[in-house]
């Protein structure tokens, strides 16, 4: 038992625990590991085993130069930006455009409630397909209907026509909540991933404050059409980037017993590994180093490495021989893993109360005592806008230093358990969010106390994503595609409090909704300790156990 973490049968392999940090004392059930385990990473994490380890293809996504998987994060980080503030950038307007579109504030936080569904929905759509022809497909069909929602929002007419917009952007919006956790999979070693998770999360968080931020203006000055034409504009400018440098992640990576026949599970070593890679090594006369931090491994003759031309073809062929329908139900499988479960829990709490701000806001900042302008109710997205930034900066890298530490502490061996500690930190901060928003709206203090509290709400939420996908793609790493829809499900969690919460704020008043959301939360974030204590054990279980390892990861 590792600092209350229950261990599982000896010489067990058990999914997610991997080589991590290159030390003397490993236990011995890891001394099976074939000796391309042993590849490290550079500079502070040179002592750190690759995982997962690269093929010897320059084609290997995991070969990559870093600005090129770097770039590729930037471009769908950048639309995933615009997503988020396409989702929740008219709630500074809701009175106005109700007015607008001859309607009520409760009809138009329904339609948000619908288009929070329509995500819901397309989740379960565009993952088999991506997963069965890449990803790359998928980014650039849904910024072709990003930009073609845009536009149709901005010339639309009446309510028919704007919820019909509405929705259809909905289907575009749904990839940016899946699939760019799964590329950083694609592109990323377990030691990055939190860092380049909270680059994306950073983008969509920022998005969704930002959004609502500068929309709060463009209402004012342009009219709500135009939030949705600057959108079209936004969008059209990075379909042309997302369709020239966003080249297919997925990859299909033959497992290491089968490029090492050499080295079956179960062969003890001479315990001088390190040594034996470099000797192997140098009698490979078809290595080359593609990447510092990520010398490709030994094995069968090098691909001819892909031109920027062959990159941009759409479709490059089929990754998964898995039934389309098999791929469509194993998120309801998955969605009662124990990890995952969790991961709903935690995000969709989390989400759902954030995405409760912005139907609420309006109703309350443009009412007395704040009596606030369509622009200066905009202007509350500056607080999340920062506390975000700031939450992201803090809890990416400080989550991936926090799992090496623990890994060097515990024999070199990481265990994806590690990513959760740093969930503290967002406990202390959240519940002072939902906690201290209720309150200083009830008691109508100074506006700076419920802007703030709105910040730390969201900044808890950016802390929170830290833990949560880094633990998801590590734990179930073959079946991401498939655990961040199960996750995603929170989308109908979110329809049904988006649909009744303007009634029962008016009826219950925001000290006992903001309580009840407030306690939740906590509850839910406490979920984490049986995580951590019988996490290992659940995926050995799930492991070890027949139908779920035949209908899940066989084809």
């Amino acid at each position: 038992m590792v600092w209350g973490i229950l261990e599982t049968p000896e010489g067990a392999r058990v999914p997610g625990t991997v080589v991590l940090a290159d030390r003397s004392d490993l236990p011995s059930e890891y001394a099976h590991l074939p000796p391309d385990q042993l590849r490290h990473g550079t500079g502070h994490f040179s002592n750190v085993v690759l995982s997962p380890q690269p093929t010897s293809s320059p084609n290997d996504p995991l070969n990559w130069p870093v600005w090129k998987k770097d770039l590729v994060l930037l471009i769908t980080g950048l639309s995933a930006g615009v997503v988020g503030a396409y989702g929740p950038m008219l709630s500074p307007g809701f009175v106005v455009i109700a007015a607008d579109l001859g309607i009520s504030i409760n009809t138009l936080s329904e339609a948000t409630a619908w288009v929070v569904l329509a995500i819901g929905i397309s989740l379960f759509i565009f993952n088999p397909i991506a997963k069965k022809i890449g990803r790359r497909p998928v980014y650039i069909a849904c910024s072709i209907i990003m930009f073609s929602a845009s536009l149709w929002g901005g010339l639309s007419k009446d309510y028919n026509s704007f919820l019909g917009s509405r929705i259809w952007g909905a289907f575009g919006m749904a990839p940016y909540e899946v699939l760019v956790q799964c590329t950083i999979a694609d592109l990323y070693f377990v030691h990055q991933r939190a860092t380049r998770i909270a680059v994306w999360n950073m983008f969509l968080l920022c998005g969704i404050a930002g959004g609502s931020l500068i929309a709060g203006y463009i209402i004012e000055d342009q009219g709500w059409h135009w939030t949705f034409l600057w959108c079209a504009i936004l969008f059209g400018a990075l379909l042309p980037l997302v369709f020239l440098f966003v080249p297919e992640t997925a990859y299909v990576r033959l497992p290491l017993e089968q490029r090492y026949p050499e080295y079956q599970p179960g062969e003890k070593t001479d315990g001088v590994v390190a040594n034996e890679v470099e000797k192997m090594a140098a009698t490979d006369g078809t290595a080359q180093v593609v990447d510092p931090e990520s010398v490709p491994t030994i094995a069968a003759p090098i691909e001819e490495k892909h031109s920027f031309v062959r990159s941009l073809k759409v479709f490059t062929g089929i990754y998964s021989t898995t039934a389309p329908l098999r791929i469509f139900l194993r998120p309801f499988v998955i969605f009662f893993y124990p990890g995952v479960f969790w991961g709903f829990l935690m995000y969709g709490a989390t989400l759902t109360w954030i995405v409760v701000f912005s139907v609420v806001n309006a109703g309350i900042f443009t009412e007395p005592p704040y009596n606030f302008s369509v622009s200066q109710t905009g202007l509350i997205s500056l607080s999340p806008f920062i506390f975000t930034l700031l939450g992201e900066i803090i809890s990416g890298p400080l989550n991936d230093r926090i799992t090496v530490w623990l890994a060097r502490r515990n024999r070199g061996i990481y265990e994806p358990e590690f990513r959760l500690p740093l969930v503290v930190l967002p406990l202390v901060i959240g519940a002072v969010g939902f906690y201290g928003f209720g309150i200083t709206i009830h008691y109508q203090t100074h506006w700076s106390g419920p802007v703030l509290c709105f910040g730390l709400a969201n900044m808890a939420l950016a802390c929170l994503n830290a833990s949560v996908f880094p633990y998801i793609l590590d734990a179930h790493n073959e079946l991401s595609e498939e655990a961040f829809v199960a996750i995603n499900a929170r989308n109908f969690l979110t329809f049904g409090l988006t649909y009744f919460v303007n009634a029962w704020l008016a009826k219950s008043g925001a000290l006992n909704v903001f309580l009840v959301l407030g306690s939740i939360y906590i509850a839910v974030i406490l979920t984490t300790i049986p995580l951590w204590v019988f996490g290992k054990r659940a995926r050995y279980y799930i492991a070890n156990n027949q139908f779920l390892q035949k209908f899940m990861h066989e084809d």
